[in-house]
């Protein structure tokens, strides 16, 4: 079976920089649309970037457009999640899953397997 394990997260301070990876095992991830999504404690889940199986077309919510870049290396079976100019409202849990296509990118009922997200935290 499929699962999905994050990396990559930690502590930064407000203006600095972290790679997210995704990293898949027990499948590839060629056949799949890959999501991130970002929780934070007693809020909904949101959906901060999409990227295609082949990495030729990719979606992000407003709060990270021109933040945030998704990309993926399909024979390293990973997916990335650059995160520039981060700001205290990044702060939270980041997930990675594979995209279902049940509705739209952004609907966290989309998608099927999920990573057991990676903590990110934004702090002077």
């Amino acid at each position: 079976q499929l699962q999905l394990v994050e990396s990559g997260g930690g502590l930064v301070q407000p203006g600095g920089s972290l790679r997210l990876s995704c990293t898949a095992s027990g499948s590839t991830l060629d056949r799949y649309a890959i999501g991130w999504f970002r929780q934070v404690a007693g809020t909904e889940r949101e959906g901060v970037a999409r990227i295609s199986s082949s990495g030729g077309s990719t979606a992000y919510a407003d709060s990270v457009k021109g933040r945030f870049t998704i990309s993926r290396d399909n024979a390293k079976n990973t997916v990335y999640l650059q995160m520039n100019n981060l700001t205290p409202e990044d702060t939270a849990v980041y997930y990675c899953a594979t995209d279902a296509h049940r509705g739209a990118w952004t609907w966290p009922g989309s998608y099927e397997y999920w990573g057991q997200g990676t903590q990110v935290t934004v702090s002077s």
